[in-house]
């Protein structure tokens, strides 16, 4: 028996989203029935969308930084009961059998993991919706237990911005004493921050426009430097063990790399595409440092990321809106007008 649900949907690359019936599948025995409360609003959703990345699927419930309620689990699930809080990101789904998938890394499932919305669910080939809706059914393996006390509203961001910054800093092992730099204030950015920061690393927030200070330090930097100023670059040159760099769009790397330490490494985690400006190797061979890229977290990192910011009381700045202004939404995070990320309270869906 299928269940129907309300969500809101592109229905074409220059369409609004609008209001949208469709059904989700029986849950299975390894299954739980998510009651959406919050999803937060990623740009993603917005190159989803607008078919900027080539390979969108109409019509499209974008939505992956989900933030709900158990009320159905099916026979096999064991971790999960009625009325527990839960997140779901980026996936649904993956091979579990692979290399990567073995490491508990399925955010690079080496036979493609299964996103939470402009996908094909691999058991029954239908079409996976995302969390613009108002209940979602996921494969236990792939939902998190939301800590007690963490605010669900704040808490959606973390399933896609949080975890995007939080495998890097993790992977590079990001302690006290690190040096660590960001590379744009927005919704990754000011994630970055917050978690390098209880990390106990020393942070930068690198803009290229003054202005910053206050909020940055208010997020956890130590300190900002103007990348357009020659003078605070070069005050900082060879001094970052980590930069996280968030910004969306083609820019030159090569005055960040000069600020890296011996073994220091340039992650790449906003930016999808080929770089117009050839990289200067020299710094790279003569320090050995390294230009790399991640993308969001193995499920068992973004629960150790959701536990770690429940003792810290960490969550996302955001700005709460109704389904029904989607739209305007979006054209305001085009133009970087939210601080830092919105959140929909699905309880609109019912107004």
């Amino acid at each position: 028996m299928v269940m129907n649900v309300r969500g809101y949907a592109a229905h074409s690359a220059e369409s609004p989203l609008g209001l949208f019936g469709f059904t989700r599948r029986d849950p299975r025995a390894n299954d739980v029935v998510i009651e959406i409360l919050y999803c937060g609003v990623c740009h993603s959703d917005i190159h989803n969308v607008r078919n900027d990345w080539g390979n969108a699927k109409h019509p499209m419930v974008p939505g992956h930084e989900i933030i709900g309620r158990v009320v159905q689990v099916g026979g096999q699930v064991t971790r999960f009961k009625l009325g527990d809080h839960v997140g779901v990101g980026c996936m649904v789904d993956s091979c579990q059998h692979c290399k990567a998938c073995g490491r508990g890394l399925e955010q690079y499932c080496e036979n493609g993991n299964t996103l939470t919305y402009n996908d094909v669910d691999p058991h029954d080939g239908t079409p996976t919706y995302g969390g613009y809706s108002e209940r979602i059914v996921v494969s236990d393996k792939f939902v998190v237990k939301v800590p007690d006390g963490l605010d669900l509203a704040g808490a959606a961001p973390l399933l896609c911005a949080g975890i995007t910054t939080w495998s890097p800093l993790r992977h590079w092992k990001v302690g006290r004493g690190s040096e660590v730099a960001v590379v744009g204030l927005g919704g990754l950015g000011h994630m970055a921050l917050k978690l390098a920061k209880a990390l106990g690393a020393k942070v930068t927030l690198f803009s290229r426009s003054p202005g910053k200070d206050e909020d940055a330090r208010r997020l956890g930097a130590d300190r900002v430097v103007i990348s357009t100023d020659p003078l605070q670059m070069a005050e900082v040159h060879g001094r970052f063990d980590l930069i996280i760099d968030t910004v969306p769009y083609v820019h030159d790397l090569n005055p960040y790399v000069d600020t890296l330490a011996l073994d220091g490494a340039l992650v790449l985690v906003g930016y999808l595409g080929p770089l117009d400006a050839m990289l200067n190797t020299v710094p790279l061979v003569l320090g050995r440092k390294s230009v790399a890229g991640s993308v969001i977290g193995g499920i068992a990192e973004t629960q150790e990321m959701l536990d770690f910011c429940g003792q810290h009381g960490i969550t996302a700045d955001t700005e709460t809106i109704g389904i029904q202004s989607i739209n305007e939404a979006y054209e305001r995070m085009l133009r970087s007008d939210v601080k830092y990320r919105f959140v929909i309270d699905m309880a609109s869906l019912h107004v």
